[in-house]
Order: structure tokens, then C-alpha cells, then sequence
């Protein structure tokens, strides 16, 4: 069973405050292989199981623009971590929302750790985190890693997440109609050559976006032998543009 739990969010949510919460002194620190962004791994103990967590760089998106945006999405796309927990700031969500949104598009085991909400409360914020689930279609917790505000919760949630015990249906962002048209198109073939290993809806807006990062990674991905097949994909895809 995959036990390992990627852990994302912007830049000072508190994502790293948590953590340490979560892993105590079971943590150490590196780099990516091949890379000079550093990375932190931990483990977590709940009642149920012993999880691997790894604390993905912060970032503000999950595009190709920057080496840290390039490894949060690379981990979480390619290694398939069994859960991702985003981590939000309890008084920015609007801003913070746009990465959440993002990953639950690449993964639908995803929890939403609204942080901070103990400074949100002092400025008269207050968040329905029962009606935020309903509309993203994900676990939403309310937490203050530093005052250890909603963490039982949290790992319960844990728990029951990976014993599937939570169904999730992410919330997916609705384009226009003649992107979700090509997107209709593609991911036909997208999925012959990836099957249901990776998020064919997810490469479809990234080939639309001619992100030529990920090109070069799902060709590495797939192998010598097979880099022919996602080619074909992305120049047909590329025709299709430029027809448009």
C-alpha cells in the first residue's frame, strides 16, 4: 500500500510549521535528485498507520515557471502520492484557492488544511468549512498548526482517506467551450498511450497550453520505446492549434 502523503501549499501558509507538527524530529532533508530545490521528508504516526510526508516546495501555481513549480508537479503527477494535503491561508483563500484547484485537477485524493484559522478569527474571518467541501468535493479542514488547533481532525481524516473510507469528487474547473471541445479530443488519445496511469484531462490543458517541460517529462516518463506514441499526441495536438 502507498503510504506517502505529499504535502503543498503556497509560500507562508504554514505549511512547514505543520510539518514539523506532524513529523516531530522523524524528518530529514535533501535535495531532488538532479535538482538544487531542497525538500524535507518525514514521518507521521497516526492510531491506524505510519505515513512517509513529503514537503513539496512552496508555490503559488503548478505550471512550468519555475524549477520549484516544475518538482511540486512532477512529484505529485509521477510519483502518485496516495494523498495530498494543500495547505491554505485561513486569510487568503481567494488568493491561496488557485493552487488547491490546480492539484485537485492532477488527483482526487486530496484534504484542504485551511491553516491559520486562529489569526483568521482575531480579523472577524469566518469560513464554513462544511460548505466548502460540498462545493470542492474534498475534505476541508479548519487548523492552526502553531496552536494545534484542528489536528486531531486532521489525522482522523487521514485515516479514513486512506482506508477509502472518504469518496471525493474534486471540484474541475469548467473552460470554454472550445477548450473543453479540445479537450474532448484529446484525451482519447491521451489515454491509449497512458491508460488510467496519469490524469488525461490534466495533460489535455497542458498540451493546450504547449508546456514544453512537461512534453519533455512525459517522454522521459513513458521511455525510449515508447516516446513515439505521446509525440504523436503533442504534434497532432500542435496541428490542431495552429488549425484553429
Amino acid at each position: 500500500m502507498n503510504k506517502r502523503i505529499a504535502l503543498a501549499g503556497n509560500p507562508n501558509t504554514g505549511k512547514s510549521t505543520l510539518f514539523n507538527l506532524l513529523t516531530g524530529l522523524k524528518q530529514h532533508t535533501g535535495n531532488w535528485p538532479g535538482k538544487t530545490v531542497a525538500h524535507a521528508e518525514g514521518e507521521l504516526t497516526t492510531e491506524k498507520a505510519t505515513y512517509q510526508i513529503i514537503d513539496l516546495p512552496g508555490t503559488y501555481s503548478l505550471y512550468s515557471n519555475s524549477e520549484d513549480e516544475e518538482v511540486a508537479r512532477n512529484y505529485i503527477i509521477f510519483e502518485k502520492p496516495a494523498l495530498t494535503l494543500v495547505v491554505l491561508d485561513a486569510t487568503s483563500i481567494e488568493r491561496n484557492l488557485n493552487l488547491a484547484l490546480q492539484v485537485m485537477e492532477m488527483t482526487s485524493q486530496v484534504i484542504v488544511c485551511i491553516n491559520l484559522i486562529d489569526e483568521a478569527r482575531r480579523k472577524g474571518i469566518e469560513i464554513d468549512a462544511k460548505k466548502m467541501s460540498e462545493q470542492l468535493g474534498v475534505p476541508v479542514i479548519l487548523l492552526s498548526a502553531r496552536e494545534k488547533i484542528g489536528i486531531i481532525q486532521l489525522l482522523k481524516t487521514i485515516d479514513n482517506m486512506m482506508e477509502r473510507k472518504i469518496t471525493t469528487k474534486p471540484f474541475q474547473i469548467a473552460y470554454s467551450d472550445e477548450i473543453e471541445q479540445k479537450i474532448k479530443q484529446l484525451e482519447p488519445h491521451i489515454k491509449k498511450v497512458f491508460g488510467d496511469d496519469l490524469p488525461t484531462r490534466w495533460i489535455a490543458l497542458r498540451l493546450l497550453d504547449n508546456d514544453q517541460s512537461l512534453f519533455d517529462e512525459l517522454k522521459s516518463y513513458l521511455g525510449q520505446d515508447k516516446q513515439t506514441s505521446i509525440e504523436k499526441v503533442i504534434y497532432s495536438n500542435k496541428e490542431r492549434s495552429y488549425g484553429a
